[in-house]
């Protein structure tokens, strides 16, 4: 008794010692602020029936679902497997089991900011290629022709799970791990991780039986995005990163497309 009680204040310590900056990048900040995306997700693609499930999904969760049917594993067992590799995460990690609110609302706010950010580069990578493509800035903008808002947001929020556990959560810490089997420095190896990862990210768009023709404009801001976001990742945790992607994709593809 007198252990578990030395434990948790331990724990309590633990807890008040962090600040917001270490919080918000621990595993299960993350995966508690994730629920709700992908439960509005979830339900939405459902929402819409089996036959046009496929219109809102991105090419990353089409994947990730159909390698999981081959193996004969059901597809719902994706966003668990979300779920369950960030509670994983944690256990291995020791963190203390302790929710912040003040954490949650400073990570919402946080990804927003990124994701203004992500929207300036956005528009500067446009004045530089305008005399070779017209288009406005936009990651995944071409599902604007899909029947509603509340639609796309189901789209672009499942772009910004799927995607970035995909080419995040999965691939950069496979990348940084070959890189450094090669005897690269820790910090070449992040760097390197992030930017191969990138380039697959912009290449994902284009492979496929869904791909979008190539351009330039638009594998060259992808690429420059998937690097924002590596970055993101990197330096502040996949809770962040997948906040900025999806609230990036709602800025552009709703709020400043006029809904």
């Amino acid at each position: 008794m007198a252990a578990q009680s030395q434990n948790n204040l331990i724990n309590s310590d633990a807890v008040k010692g962090r600040d917001y900056w270490s919080d918000a990048r621990t595993p299960l900040a993350s995966l508690c602020f994730l629920v709700p995306w992908i439960v509005f997700y979830e339900f939405g693609v459902l929402s819409v029936g089996p036959d046009e499930a496929n219109v809102l999904r991105n090419g990353a969760d089409y994947w990730m679902r159909s390698l999981l049917a081959r193996i004969g594993i059901g597809q719902v067992v994706l966003p668990l497997l979300v779920l369950g590799l960030l509670l994983i995460w944690h256990i291995v990690r020791n963190n203390p089991w302790h929710i912040r609110p003040e954490t949650q609302l400073g990570m919402l706010a946080e990804s927003v900011l990124l994701a203004g950010i992500l929207i300036v580069v956005g528009h500067c990578h446009d004045f530089c290629f305008r005399h070779l493509e017209s288009s406005s800035t936009a990651d995944s903008v071409a599902l604007l022709s899909m029947s509603g808002p509340v639609h796309r947001a189901v789209s672009f929020i499942g772009a910004g799970v799927y995607e970035e556990f995909m080419f995040r959560l999965l691939l950069v810490p496979v990348a940084f791990l070959g890189f450094r089997l090669f005897e690269f420095p820790p910090r070449w190896a992040a760097a390197m991780a992030a930017i191969s990862t990138s380039f697959l990210f912009a290449l994902a768009h284009h492979v496929g039986p869904s791909a979008e023709t190539f351009h330039l404009f638009a594998f060259s801001f992808r690429a420059a995005a998937g690097l924002f976001f590596a970055t993101v990742f990197l330096m502040r945790g996949f809770g962040i990163t997948v906040g900025c992607h999806a609230a990036y994709d709602l800025l552009v593809g709703i709020v400043l497309a006029g809904g």
